[in-house]
C-alpha cells in the first residue's frame, strides 16, 4: 500500500505541474491545446494517496491479542 501511496502522491504532482496540453494523450484530462492544469485531477490523487497512506499504517498495526493467550494473573 505504501507503493501505492507514493505513486498516487507522484501522479498528483505531475497534474499540478503539467499543463493538460502536455499531458500524454492516454492520461485522463488531457485537452489539446489547454495550458492550464487539472487541479482537481491532483486533488483527487492526492485524496487517493492519504487513503492509501492510512490504509497502510493501519493494516500494519499491532494485532489484538486473544484473551487466552494473555497471561492470568
Amino acid at each position: 500500500m505504501i507503493i501505492l501511496a507514493v505513486a498516487f502522491l507522484a501522479i498528483a504532482v505531475y497534474y499540478w505541474a503539467t499543463p493538460a496540453d502536455s499531458l500524454p494523450h492516454f492520461v485522463p484530462g488531457y485537452e489539446a491545446g489547454v495550458k492550464q492544469v487539472h487541479f482537481k485531477h491532483g486533488l483527487a490523487a492526492l485524496i487517493l494517496a492519504v487513503a492509501s497512506g492510512v490504509w497502510a499504517w493501519f493494516s500494519t498495526g499491532k494485532m489484538p491479542t486473544s484473551p487466552e493467550s494473555t497471561p492470568k494473573s
